[in-house]
């Protein structure tokens, strides 16, 4: 399960930026965001750490020069193209397949 995981996750985070906005975005939404909300803060700042942890992911994204994960999903079932790897990663998505075009290592 982990190599299935880093073998997708891998080629679309080979930025170094990118790496550094996940490695603060993740925390923030998912660990920071939770925390603040079962300890009794106003709702607006886990929501804002929440969204702003997604936002730095997004950016992160923009600067690798692909779709976020959600954004792939998304696009895959409205049938829209997408960019799942940066262009100068060797794996593509471009192609409609059915399967993710990563192999589990």
């Amino acid at each position: 399960m982990i190599r299935r995981f880093l073998a997708n996750y891998l080629p679309r985070h080979r930025n170094r930026t990118n790496r550094f906005l996940h490695l603060l975005g993740v925390p923030l939404a998912f660990v920071v965001a939770p925390v603040l909300a079962v300890s009794g803060y106003p709702w607006y700042v886990h929501v804002g750490c929440f969204v702003g942890g997604y936002c730095l992911q997004f950016a992160g994204h923009a600067v690798e020069g692909n779709d976020a994960g959600e954004v792939v999903f998304f696009k895959r079932m409205l049938r829209l193209p997408y960019n799942e790897y940066a262009s100068h990663s060797n794996d593509s998505s471009a192609s409609e397949s059915s399967d993710d075009s990563t192999s589990a290592v």
